[in-house]
């Protein structure tokens, strides 16, 4: 043998001496010895107190679960008992972490290329207990000790940890800054329950089938939010933090306050919080209870259910990105279906997407402005009661939460449902809401074979509120809007109108108090009658009538009103009806602040006709208990010369805009065209 073999040969055996002494070092030596010592120092590096109470032990183990020679392979083995992390000073004592036993493997090749590798490490009796203060200090921020040197280069090593396995376990969460104190425990079930077990009973398959068996439940008790919170559920069993391809099954059904909340699907790659895939299923009595448990500003509305299928990515460049997809459910009696997109973004998170009702109930929409019932109000939630003597809704609008978020979000009611006195057809409009400004626009109605378009404007950061309607009726056909009279069967008659309102406050009440604008509307070629009063349930209505024109039908020429708004004060510049038997004018006001009407009714005989009432008539009272009779004035007081029409030249050359042409073509059929024509002359 050449010298160079022997040399080669000798180191070889002193290695492989070396090796075994150390594998007999590592496995016959006290550890507990250096317990004070790393204790120490772990406390030092973590500015908190750490201690492993319990043995330490180190061994040498293959890893049974590699394939090929990595199985052969021996790697140290470390298992300590009874460790504990203590908490930051400020918390007063107990402990951030507490862990029965903690067991894990080095795989030692990786040590050659500078890396810490570790397959997998199991946690037992796992015991957490996360705090945060009202002034935003929390315990599971680490403010570690400055290293002069650890900025002049970095370190050359890295951490590779697999999978980490856990049991029986507990997390208590206090959070005074957001209301929320939970006790959550962690139990293993008897036996393991596959995935797929759960799919057929909820009747979804995500695309994630293959993620591994459930094999813990878990329960918690407390408040979230500010509200009362319980709930249950499975997980598995595994982090997997290097394979993402290893989902982790979660399953859940959670009450928070009156809002139900049921989940079934994975998280994946949960070392970054990857992205969820889950069936959703939320229900309860009011949108609006969602948002103090996710921040989504939704609007108020009646009980509601949906069903649909979540898929998040949880660390996208622009925020977190949140897709309930394929929804289907219900509000109130109203079926919803849709797509929405939510994006916890900056300046402000952002929902986006695209509903659909195909038969949409018009009082669910009710709760919208706080015009529901006061047991309505009170299920959802509401604060406050509408007074009994008020008709406009007092509930006030909750701008607060209109900066919370921006929205762009289409809706579309394919057919509505109402009563028969109202002929809606179906609705469509494009909400958007940014930096607490809420936009309708359009907001169109399918009514009486015409359309009603309109712009709503709310702008939230005033206080307080600001608003503005833009309202554009045209074409309502009057054989449908009352379609049960007879005599409007053949009517080519239309009702036309105009409003431009706007007006400060945070209830459509005080929005409408403090109001000004304008209302315009012609309606020409119509019939009236106590009948037809009678089918709308205008029982004022129907008394004016009788007194003006007894039990017969009377054909309308034309209804003209060119109405003023100043201060909620509606004033007639022009309120004319022209029938067959007499031109009938309105004056006074309907006061929108105090909901109070002082309106008088003059009618006056056309030609040598016989006429029964020879008095005007008053509307006296408030809006909900409106009282009509004849007043106690001279006929020569009623201002004579009504036919003459003098008092309404300005107003008339206004409202010859809402003029439609007449279905012959032109205006020469439309009533309303020649009777304005002949008062805008004189």
């Amino acid at each position: 043998m050449t010298r160079g073999l022997r040399i080669l040969a000798r180191s070889l055996v002193a290695l492989v001496l070396l090796l075994a002494a150390l594998l007999v070092l590592v496995d016959t030596f006290d550890w507990n010895r250096i317990r004070p010592a790393l204790n120490e120092r772990v406390s030092a590096e973590l500015g908190r107190p750490f201690a492993i109470e319990g043995d330490l032990r180190l061994s040498w183990q293959r890893e049974t679960g590699e394939g090929g020679w990595r199985a052969w392979v021996p790697g140290p083995r470390f298992v300590a008992q009874g460790l504990r992390l203590g908490n930051p000073g400020w918390a007063k004592g107990g402990d951030f972490v507490r862990l029965q036993r903690v067991a894990f493997r080095v795989d030692p090749l990786p040590l050659l290329w500078r890396q810490l590798s570790i397959p997998r490490i199991d946690l037992a009796g796992p015991e957490v207990e996360v705090r945060r203060m009202a002034d935003g200090r929390n315990n599971w921020s680490f403010e570690l000790p400055a290293d002069p040197g650890a900025g002049e280069r970095p370190s050359g090593w890295s951490l590779d940890i697999g999978t980490i396995g856990f049991d029986k376990g507990r997390v208590k969460v206090d959070d005074a800054l957001g209301g929320t104190r939970l006790d959550i425990q962690v139990d293993p079930l008897g036996k393991p329950i596959p995935f797929g077990d759960l799919l057929p009973a909820k009747g979804v398959r995500p695309a994630t089938v293959s993620a591994q068996d459930y094999a813990f439940a878990w329960r918690a008790k407390g408040r979230y939010q500010g509200q009362p919170l319980e709930g249950s559920g499975k997980l598995g069993g595994l982090l997997a933090l290097q394979n993402a391809d290893l989902p982790l099954p979660l399953q859940a059904e959670v009450r928070a306050g009156g809002t139900r909340i049921a989940v079934l699907g994975t998280l994946t790659d949960p070392r970054r919080l990857g992205a969820l895939d889950l069936r959703l299923q939320l229900s309860g009595p009011s949108l609006s209870q969602l948002y103090p448990l996710t921040g989504v500003t939704l609007p108020d509305t009646p009980a509601y259910s949906t069903d649909g299928r979540l898929v998040a990515k949880l660390r996208e460049p622009g925020g977190a990105e949140f897709r309930y997809q394929g929804f289907n459910g219900r509000i109130g009696g109203s079926d919803i279906r849709g797509d929405l997109r939510f994006v916890a973004g900056q300046p402000r998170p952002r929902l986006s997407g695209s509903l659909t009702s195909e038969r949409l109930r018009l009082v669910d929409l009710g709760p919208l402005i706080g015009a529901d019932s006061n047991a309505a109000q009170k299920a959802r939630g509401a604060e406050g009661r509408q007074p009994a003597d008020k008709v406009l809704p007092v509930e006030v609008f909750r701008t607060d939460r209109w900066r919370a978020m921006d929205a762009d979000v289409s809706f579309s009611g394919k057919r509505i449902q109402h009563s028969e006195q109202l002929p809606l057809t179906d609705l469509s409009t494009h909400v958007r809401l940014e930096d607490g400004r809420l936009r309708l626009e359009p907001l169109r109605f399918g009514v009486a074979g015409g359309v009603l378009d309109a712009v709503l404007l709310l702008d939230g950061r005033q206080v307080p509120l600001r608003g503005q309607a833009r309202l554009d009726a045209r074409r309502f056909k009057l054989k449908a809007l009352f379609p049960r009279v007879q005599a409007m069967g053949n009517s080519f008659g239309e009702l036309n109108g105009k409003a431009d309102i706007r007006g400060s406050g945070n209830s459509v009440a005080a929005l409408l108090g403090s109001a000004n604008g304008d209302v315009q509307v012609l309606v020409n070629d119509g019939t009236i009658s106590r009948n037809l009063l009678e089918i709308a349930g205008l029982n004022l209505g129907n008394y004016l009538m009788g007194r003006l024109f007894g039990d017969d039908e009377v054909a309308i020429h034309c209804a003209a009103a060119d109405l003023g708004l100043k201060d909620g004060l509606m004033t007639p510049r022009l309120f004319v009806f022209d029938t067959e038997n007499a031109v009938v004018q309105v004056d006074g006001t309907a006061n929108f602040r105090n909901e109070r009407l002082d309106l008088s009714i003059t009618p006056d005989a056309k030609g040598l006709r016989v006429f029964s009432l020879r008095s005007p008539l008053y509307v006296r009272g408030t809006f909900k208990h409106p009282e009509a009779g004849v007043q106690t004035v001279p006929l020569v007081v009623r201002g004579a010369g009504m036919l003459a029409l003098g008092v309404a030249v300005a107003p008339a050359a206004g409202l010859l805009a809402l003029v439609a042409p007449a279905a012959g073509g032109g205006e020469q059929g439309n009533a309303c065209a020649s009777l304005l024509k002949r008062m805008d002359k004189r």
